[in-house]
């Protein structure tokens, strides 16, 4: 069956015929025509009817195959980490993609990172334990944080990750590999019965520059393998396997995103780090190059499907998943994120990463905390130690912003600090500028538990970690079921987006052949379900 040149045809003008159009779109797993006969311009999706009429004299405009939602991005992501869908849930810190969350996503086929960051190793530990119990044996990875002023915690994932058989990890706000994240990697490595090399520990690295990328798509350093050796922590054939394959199985580019990030744009990150996978490939003798995906303003099929078409492996969403019900966030906070437009967000002073002055992107809408949180920055970099702060200054922080003593604030530092990592306390005993770090992150961890625990007395002081795709989901969603907080289920924001994503696909495809969409049928909008989601992909 030939085509025909479609120049600027419109299709469907009545009601009806936008139904039908609409209809025909949306079934994804078959093809759709474009038709033109003596009743004028329609489609189809069923081919004895669009037989029938071309064999009437009737033309063929134009034909999209077909596309399901499971088709989309990198088969081989989806084969290399047993998922349905080239989609990822990204972790969000302090239990925020909570076990719950987790595992229901997994039992779709979906990817998704539990957000062990901040949180306590007995907690990780429970978590993991609930979440291998519940994700009904299916993939699911964990987040590993780089914590350079609490290398503890970094340790103590790892080793709740390999306690639990995880098969992954979301390596995030990372600047170089270090000794743990290489250590995860390398005690996967081994041989199948073929003899290939084969990394049964999946790494995904999230970075927003290509010189940290690059760090990622080669080999583990040498020199932190030689440690690991020497320490007794990987076997020497784990070692000498590690010079053949990249620390990363997929790099993440992380563009205007919640929490860390660059804020760099998706149309110059992801081609970026795609030719650099590729030129690395080439240099190392990969047989194949590191899959990228893309994060960051993916909140909308129409950027789903933008991101796939500039070549994502595949798409991970995060701001729009801390509104769902199964996040750990309290309905309050749900509530304001649920109101966020694509303006109300803003970089604030990191709780990890404070002393290196590392922003990450917060909720300024309804909240405080930005404004306090860079304050409290610039008294850090201004005095070097919280018995230097003027009166006044101290007054209003103990007043306003710390609600008591900052002597207190000191005090659960060494109470927080002794069970979690020791020797925060003891490199701040003789240093006065590194107490007054501890004290003014206190603020900072603290901000975050507030907002997850809904307490109204702090409302003030919510720290919300979303970007600018939170404010385009509400949009999208607006005067649909999704714009309620309470439907708002993980799986269905996830079905959704990719769904709409291949119908966006299919629309662009007409639209390249010169067909013209009305708007109504253009888009994509989400209705319930009233079966099984998948039934028509099966």
């Amino acid at each position: 069956m030939t085509t025909t040149p479609a120049a600027a045809v419109s299709v469907g003008a009545a009601p009806a015929g936008l139904a039908q159009v609409q209809r025909d779109l949306l079934a994804l797993d078959q093809p759709c025509y474009v038709l033109r006969d003596g009743n004028g311009v329609r489609t189809s999706s069923d081919a004895a009817q669009v037989a029938r009429i071309v064999a009437g004299g009737g033309q063929v405009l134009a034909a999209v195959g077909p596309r399901p939602a499971h088709a989309l991005g990198d088969p081989e992501f989806r084969r290399a980490h047993g998922v349905r869908h080239a989609y990822m849930a990204g972790a969000m810190a302090n239990g925020i993609a909570s076990a719950s969350m987790v595992a229901a996503l997994a039992r779709e086929g979906y990817l998704a990172s539990f957000g062990a960051a901040g949180v306590l190793p007995a907690r990780i530990d429970a978590a993991l334990a609930q979440i291998g119990r519940d994700a009904g044996g299916n993939a699911y990875a964990c987040n590993l944080i780089h914590s350079p002023s609490e290398p503890a915690l970094e340790a103590a994932i790892v080793d709740a990750c390999l306690r639990h058989r995880v098969g992954c990890v979301e390596a995030s706000a990372f600047v170089e590999p270090t000794a743990q994240l290489v250590r995860y990697r390398l005690a996967g490595l081994g041989r199948d019965v073929a003899g290939r090399v084969v990394a049964r520990h999946r790494v995904i690295g999230k970075v927003s520059r290509a010189e940290v990328a690059e760090r990622f798509l080669r080999p583990a350093p040498p020199e932190l393998v030689r440690q690991l050796l020497e320490a007794g922590a990987v076997t020497a054939e784990q070692a000498e396997l590690a010079r053949s394959v990249p620390l990363a199985d997929d790099l993440t580019a992380e563009a205007d995103s919640g929490g860390h990030t660059d804020r760099r744009p998706l149309l110059v990150l992801l081609p970026e780090l795609l030719a650099l996978a590729e030129r690395v490939r080439r240099e190392q003798g990969y047989a194949s190059a590191v899959r990228v995906g893309a994060a960051g303003g993916i909140g909308t099929p129409a950027a789903a499907a933008a991101a796939f078409a500039l070549g994502a492996a595949y798409v991970v969403t995060g701001s729009i998943n801390q509104s769902s019900v199964e996040a750990d966030q309290s309905d309050t906070t749900k509530r304001l994120l649920a109101a966020t437009g694509v303006a109300d967000t803003v970089m604030a002073p990191s709780a990890d990463m404070f002393e290196l002055g590392v922003e990450v992107q917060v909720l300024r809408r309804g909240t405080l905390f930005p404004g306090r949180a860079r304050q409290l920055h610039e008294l850090y970099r201004t005095y070097a130690g919280v018995d230097e702060l003027p009166a006044d200054i101290r007054s209003a922080l103990e007043t306003r912003v710390f609600r008591r003593s900052l002597d207190d604030v000191w005090q659960d530092c060494i109470r927080f600090f002794s069970e979690r990592d020791p020797d925060q306390i003891t490199r701040a005993a003789d240093d006065p500028r590194r107490r007054m770090a501890l004290v003014f992150r206190w603020y900072l961890g603290r901000s975050s538990g507030w907002s997850i625990a809904g307490d109204p007395q702090r409302a003030p002081d919510y720290q919300v970690w979303c970007g600018p795709a939170m404010g385009a989901f509400n949009g999208w969603v607006a005067g649909t079921y999704l714009a309620q907080v309470g439907n708002r289920r993980v799986v269905d924001l996830a079905t959704h987006l990719m769904r709409g994503a291949a119908y966006a696909d299919r629309v662009a495809a007409l639209r390249a052949a010169g067909l013209r969409l009305p708007a109504s049928v253009a888009g994509y909008l989400p209705t319930p379900f009233v079966e099984d989601p998948f039934v028509e992909e099966r």
